[in-house]
């Protein structure tokens, strides 16, 4: 996978948030707030566990798949309602790379 998908996906995102709720479900989310935006990406993220789940017993991953995509899209719709790209996760992710996840959680400041 590369960034690029995400970059494109972000860049339609910006494009319709400003459009008239009834043109477009990116414009119809941000025309109902962010509470609505985290409630949806909330819901995408128990909908993604509950297909992880299914897709461990059953060993079919289409689910957790289609569900995973799902829940990057509204997260993007979420960054966009911040005006955040997709590139200050990626580099979040970069800068984390090679760090234990027990001394990065250690490094953290806790308030």
């Amino acid at each position: 996978m590369t960034d690029d998908i995400l970059r494109r996906v972000a860049q339609v995102i910006d494009s319709r948030k400003g459009a008239e709720p009834n043109t477009s479900y990116v414009a119809s989310l941000h025309h109902k707030g962010l509470n609505k935006i985290l409630e949806k990406v909330g819901e995408e993220a128990v909908e993604t566990i509950l297909a992880a789940k299914d897709a461990a017993s059953s060993g079919d991953n289409s689910d957790v798949i289609y569900e995973t995509a799902d829940l990057w899209f509204h997260s993007l719709v979420m960054l966009s309602a911040l005006n955040l790209e997709p590139q200050a996760v990626l580099d979040e992710l970069e800068r984390r790379f090679g760090l234990s996840g027990h001394a990065e959680k250690a490094a953290r400041t806790t308030t």
